[in-house]
């Protein structure tokens, strides 16, 4: 490859190389229509934003059941079939009305089983004009453990997607799909397992003991998909009075899980449905779910689990990325894009972080990455009502459709982005919240968010061409170095976040000169 060319490559890949969405590849894909028709709903998804990263533009479900009763009858439920027909027909027209390309549209397990879908195939494409990809377990499988590459591009385990008919397996691991395997286990066709309770468990164990011995049981991790897994987490959360309600990421013990389906046998399905937002038609699908999810812990020992809300629909997206697209963070993508679209100065971020850096260059790296992304975002709130502003910063981050962020995470990029416009967090509504992290990884979040609080008032302009930021921990003293115009910008207002700074970091303070005009 030319010197040149490895040098666009390199630029490309860089944290602030350039922007993905400005290549016309990925505006190819900044708004995707896809419908996916399941066993148990009809979904139409439209994505917008930076491609890597996008944004949910439009998102409507019609719980249909197209699969129900199909273990008696071998076909359609009709009123399901008649049902998932008008929301294609809907969907269609709003595709249109949106501009968007031609819809991609997916049906799995209950289509591809019964003995009317092609039938019904045949039926939505010359009523609507909308051709249906019947896929097998192998490749529904696939799509939904890309799916989860597309927030977790590191992501190592085994991909667990539930459906209304069938759960299918996948491994992911090195930012690849590997073996993939489907099951029978969807909680509508266990509906039909004879033997009552026993004989669907002694099924149920039956089946998970072959996956097991096919893909084995050596995954640390399982990474949940499907609406009755995400039924059951957003349970987890009611049960443990978790406070922050973002089922992407959200993170399970083993023991956690077995406890929430304790707790859920022991109460009233339409309670549970009404205290978490659950329609009864998923509750009532959550006990049947459940036992399959206890079998899959004790089976496959897992030491973590994790709900991915990315499944086969955003699956069918990352099927439409370049490679290099694929290859982006998806959370430095996002920021970059908000700050493109939102912020007084696009690319002034870039200059901050270069401006901070010296004060956290001996971080790790998954807290400098979780710094640019502070810096990107840091203006994108001018907007807010300045008594407001430090608490909009702190949802934004918290409550974003942002992919690559533990919960964890989350909290702490909220803590930097409010301590950009907030002295300290005493009176905010989001105590409960600071108790997800440490109090060590609160101060150091407080410490980025003053030290970005200070860079971004002291000069309109790159604050580097004018100052230095120096620390020096052993010795617990930051240093500034200005240059003649630099300290004609080191104004009363500048000095006090200086200090404010200097005291998060416990330090004492240097101020010296340096070369330049």
């Amino acid at each position: 490859m030319p010197p040149a060319s490895r040098t666009r490559a390199r630029d490309d890949m860089a944290p602030f190389g350039r922007p993905l969405f400005e290549d016309p590849a990925a505006r190819a894909l900044s708004r995707v229509g896809v419908v996916d028709v399941g066993s148990n709903s009809v979904r139409l998804v439209v994505f917008d934003g930076a491609a890597r990263s996008p944004a949910y533009f439009y998102n409507e479900k019609i719980m249909c059941a197209l699969g129900r009763d199909m273990g008696e009858t071998g076909r359609l439920n009709p009123e399901g079939r008649a049902r998932a027909l008008a929301a294609l027909r809907r969907f269609q027209l709003l595709a249109r009305g949106m501009g968007l390309a031609p819809l991609t549209a997916v049906a799995t397990a209950a289509v591809r089983e019964a003995g009317d879908g092609p039938d019904f195939c045949a039926q939505v494409e010359r009523e609507t004009g909308l051709k249906l990809w019947v896929i097998d377990g192998e490749e529904e499988a696939r799509l939904s453990a890309q799916g989860v590459l597309l927030g977790w591009p590191d992501a190592r385990g085994l991909v667990c997607d539930i459906g209304g008919s069938s759960m299918e397996l996948a491994e992911v691991g090195g930012g690849r799909v590997g073996r993939r395997l489907t099951s029978p286990l969807g909680p509508l066709k266990l509906q039909g397992i004879g033997g009552g309770q026993k004989g669907r468990r002694d099924h149920i164990r039956a089946v998970i003991e072959d996956l097991a011995e096919r893909i084995g049981t050596h995954h640390k991790r399982l990474f949940l998909v499907g609406g009755s897994w995400r039924a059951i987490a957003r349970l987890d959360m009611e049960r443990r009075g978790y406070p922050l309600h973002v089922l992407h990421e959200y993170r399970m013990s083993p023991k956690s899980a077995r406890d929430t389906l304790k707790w859920i046998a022991r109460h009233d399905p339409a309670e549970l449905g009404a205290r978490t937002g659950t329609s009864q038609t998923r509750m009532a699908l959550v006990p049947l779910a459940g036992e399959v999810l206890r079998r899959l812990i004790k089976t496959f020992g897992p030491k973590e689990i994790a709900l991915s809300s990315y499944g086969i629909r955003e699956g069918m997206l990352y099927e439409q990325m370049p490679e290099r697209a694929r290859r982006r963070d998806p959370l430095i993508e996002a920021c970059r894009f908000a700050e493109s679209r939102d912020a007084r100065r696009p690319g002034f971020g870039r200059a901050l972080y270069g401006f901070i850096r010296p004060v956290f260059r001996n971080e790790r790296p998954e807290t400098r990455r979780l710094i640019k992304a502070a810096c990107l975002l840091h203006d994108v709130t001018w907007r807010a009502h300045p008594d407001y502003r430090a608490e909009v910063c702190f949802d934004n981050a918290t409550r974003a459709n942002l992919g690559g962020l533990t919960h964890e995470e989350r909290v702490w990029l909220g803590l930097a982005l409010l301590h950009r416009y907030k002295k300290n967090r005493d009176g905010t509504r989001f105590a409960d919240l600071f108790a997800l992290i440490s109090e060590r990884r609160a101060l150091q979040a407080e410490a980025v968010g003053k030290a970005m609080r200070f860079g971004a008032m002291f000069s309109v302009e790159d604050p580097e061409t004018v100052a230095r930021l120096e620390w020096m921990p052993k010795k617990r003293v930051l240093k500034l170095g200005l240059t003649p115009t630099g300290n004609d910008l080191f104004g009363e207002v500048a000095q006090a976040r200086f200090k404010a700074l200097a005291q998060v970091l416990g330090a004492e303070t240097e101020i010296s000169r340096l070369a330049g005009r």
